[in-house]
């Protein structure tokens, strides 16, 4: 008889987020194991559900090394994600496994296990896992059931990345490698600083830089304590919160209040983020910080309403002015202080580069991350075209969207992760063209991968149909990436997060791209250019 095949499903760290998801994790499993079983092969579940805690979920690393000690080291073993999961908490186990491994993913807005399964790939990737990976929308499509059998007979699965390309393939332009050689050289010899607030977020290995690999660049960590934030926070006075209230309130941001703190925004909630703000402000320029970047989900999240208002405004320009306590010059003036959510570094040194090559060329530097969160194909231009939904809890500048401030919107963070409140910074990104990348570590490798892609505009009731269907709260951008589909994306790209900034036209993104890619590649980085990238001159 085949031996059997072995099922992990791992989650959260918070209870409340485990219990609301088990149940679409329990359908996802029972659909996967009946693809298996088809295959004439039995499914041993590697770790039971808890009744006490009502979901069946690992929820801790002490948890994850239980139950890997229970799995024979040479079983082929599958890691069903139907929602967001902490990486670390079987990261131990996948090092020291020796049978092969397959991650599979639900393709849900609602139930976010791409954006799960994007994590661990990229993490295992880091850490030179070998590893096979799938999705799917209900596990009974051609592309899964396919893929499952040849896994399951013992093949290694490699899937299209025919869409990536080395920088060296390509003739870039005499400007574009002179200004990203210049900045690139100016950022070695003058070296940058990125600020972090408490290290590893969430469990997200892949977001985690080791020095040896980020010091060559010119870019160091000072490593900052999220207490000392908190105590910043609490050093801010009432009458300074309520300035940056009032201003945002002047720029047209609307907040949805409501009466119960549990449930609702209420006035407190933002005052506090607003104090956020201000000493997020005041110790990155205390430390001489050219990026930050706020952890939030532990520990702080404990404490204080979201960091997701004070990230936005830091990615943005125009912004609340903020003075060092008692007065005096106002800090970062003009400036957008470029702001890495969830504390990934890759994002931050992502966000640097973008920050100075976009401030050379005269554009509006500001930038953000995104979860690759869902996507579905939909009529763009009188054609149907793959559209991504680009959504993130926080860090959106309000100059991505629609209206800028005045078409912002703060709503309450999800009770299920955010216990204390806080608003987000909502819009709808604008149309226009941006450039789009991922730096992500590969067997010890520092890579960078850049693209070319459209934020476009979708009907308003399609907008909210996507909203309805994964996170309301938050910002969306709606996205065509030209050249590379779902299944590519899947396929290469090595993280849940996704770096995007805006050119002015086409013609100025491929500058920007090129600039950008130039410039990674001066400091070191191993750069690839992804999908279609009309008007560089192929090498071939």
């Amino acid at each position: 008889m085949p031996e059997p095949v072995y099922l992990a499903a791992n989650g959260d760290l918070r209870l409340a987020a485990n219990r609301k998801c088990w149940p679409a994790q329990e359908k996802a499993e029972q659909a996967v194991i009946a693809a298996i079983t088809s295959n004439s092969r039995v499914v041993t579940r590697a770790h039971a559900y808890d009744p006490a805690k009502e979901h069946g979920f690992i929820d801790s690393q002490k948890r994850g090394m239980e139950v890997f000690r229970g799995i024979p080291q040479d079983a082929p073993l599958v890691v069903v994600e139907a929602v967001w999961q902490y990486s670390h908490h079987l990261l131990h186990g996948l090092y020291t496994h020796r049978g092969p491994i397959l991650t599979i993913a639900n393709w849900s807005g609602e139930w976010p296990g791409l954006v799960g399964l994007l994590n661990l790939n990229g993490s295992m990737t880091k850490a030179g896992i070998p590893y096979s990976s799938l999705w799917s929308a209900d596990f009974t499509d051609a592309f899964f059931l396919d893929g499952l059998k040849r896994w399951l007979a013992g093949e290694r699965l490699v899937h299209d990345t025919s869409h990536v390309r080395p920088l060296s393939s390509f003739t870039l332009p005499d400007r574009a490698c002179e200004i990203g050689g210049q900045l690139a050289v100016e950022l070695r010899r003058n070296k940058a600083i990125m600020g972090v607030f408490d290290e590893g977020c969430m469990g997200m290995y892949n977001a985690i830089i080791p020095d040896e690999l980020l010091h060559p660049t010119g870019v160091f960590k000072e490593r900052l304590s999220q207490s000392a934030l908190y105590a910043g926070m609490r050093q801010v006075s009432d009458a300074e919160a309520q300035e940056i209230r009032d201003w945002l309130d002047e720029k047209g941001v609307r907040f949805v209040f409501g009466d119960d703190p549990e449930s609702s925004l209420v006035p407190e909630q933002v005052l506090d983020q607003c104090r956020m703000y201000i000493a997020a402000v005041r110790i990155a320029a205390e430390f001489g910080c050219d990026t930050i970047g706020i952890q939030y989900q532990q520990g702080l999240k404990d404490l204080a309403p979201a960091s997701d208002l004070a990230e936005g405004l830091l990615n943005n320009v125009d912004r609340p002015p903020v003075r060092p306590p008692g007065g005096g010059p106002i800090l970062y003036e003009s400036r957008a202080l470029p702001h890495f959510n969830e504390v990934d570094e890759c994002a931050g040194l992502d966000a640097l580069v973008t920050n100075r090559i976009w401030t050379h060329l005269g554009f509006d530097p500001e930038t953000t991350l995104h979860d690759i969160r869902y996507g579905e194909a939909h009529v763009v231009d009188g054609k149907e075209k793959f559209v991504w939904v680009f959504e993130i809890s926080g860090a959106a500048p309000p100059q991505h969207f629609i209206g800028g401030f005045n078409g912002a919107v703060s709503e309450r963070q999800p009770p299920m992760y955010f216990r204390l409140g806080g608003g987000t910074l909502k819009g709808i990104s604008k149309p226009g063209s941006i450039v789009w990348s991922r730096v992500f570590i590969d067997n010890g490798i520092l890579k960078a991968d850049l693209g070319l892609a459209n934020a476009v505009g979708l009907p308003v009731e399609e907008t909210e149909r996507r909203w309805r269907i994964t996170t309301p709260q938050w910002p969306i951008m709606h996205a065509v990436t030209p050249g590379v589909s779902r299944d590519q994306m899947m396929a290469r790209h090595k993280s849940n997060h996704i770096q995007v900034a805006y050119a002015p036209d086409g013609e100025s993104a491929l500058l920007a791209l090129s600039s950008k890619a130039a410039m990674f590649s001066e400091m070191g980085l191993n750069v690839s250019l992804c999908g279609t990238i009309t008007g560089l001159d192929p090498k071939f």
